[in-house]
């Protein structure tokens, strides 16, 4: 287990992120023992692993605590230890609000892209999806039409987005923007859900023509599917 434990802390730390099918991430989301350890030796060092059981990856953070010693109260760092302007991150905001909302009302009630606006008897007894199954795609022609004049201009989007794929939050091919691996693992969804349905934000996407879900997912969800990687985990052992 030491090796193991020595192997995964080390690949966090250089790589961000894993993908939750990792065999060492499945260890850590089943093993509590070796879960318990792993948390351990991240707090040594004032991180702490990110692990969202809606999203395809996880990684690690800085501990809240944290966050002033290491970065200070430079102005650098008023918007966005990454070195995002405000402009950057009202656009991650933006695609996180069109890819991860519906994303996540998809995945609580077990429906894929091809059963939108169709009912599924049997939807609740579907394992839970990740993945292009249920994540959507954006095309970026689109993006800039219709936010472009507010989040300033083709040029400076064009730009922004090519700074959101380098960090991880999206993908970008042949002009589709599609879910990278941090979008839904560094942005809390049970934060910022209600925000932006019943904000502002929600009301600036309409006006877009970007339909955003009435209300938060969880709460049409009777019971949250958290046990998911153990019952993967069981197939795999048969």
């Amino acid at each position: 287990m030491e090796h193991e434990l020595k192997t995964l802390t080390a690949r966090l730390l250089a790589q961000r992120w894993l993908p939750r099918s990792d065999r060492m991430v499945r260890r850590a989301l089943v093993d509590e023992t070796f879960r318990l350890e792993l948390d351990r030796r991240l707090a040594d060092v004032g991180l702490q692993l990110l692990d969202n059981p809606y999203a395809a990856h996880v990684g690690v953070s800085l501990q809240a605590e944290m966050a002033e010693p290491v970065f200070g109260a430079g102005r650098e760092y008023a918007a966005s230890n990454l070195g995002l302007a405000r402009d950057e991150i009202a656009l991650l905001v933006v695609i996180w609000s069109l890819i991860v909302l519906p994303k996540r009302e998809r995945q609580v009630t077990r429906r894929e892209l091809v059963d939108d606006g169709q009912t599924d008897m049997f939807g609740g007894d579907k394992p839970m999806a990740h993945g292009d199954s249920v994540s959507g795609s954006l095309a970026e022609s689109s993006l800039v039409a219709d936010f472009g004049p507010r989040l300033g201009g083709k040029t400076k989007m064009t730009i922004a987005l090519g700074k959101l794929a380098r960090l991880g939050f999206i993908e970008r091919r042949n002009g589709i923007i599609g879910e990278g691996p941090l979008l839904d693992v560094a942005l809390d969804y049970r934060v910022m859900a209600d925000r932006i349905i019943h904000g502002t934000l929600g009301e600036v996407l309409a006006a877009a023509g970007h339909a955003v879900p009435e209300t938060n997912a969880f709460e049409v969800a009777d019971v949250l599917p958290d046990t998911d990687d153990s019952d993967d985990d069981a197939g795999d052992n048969r």
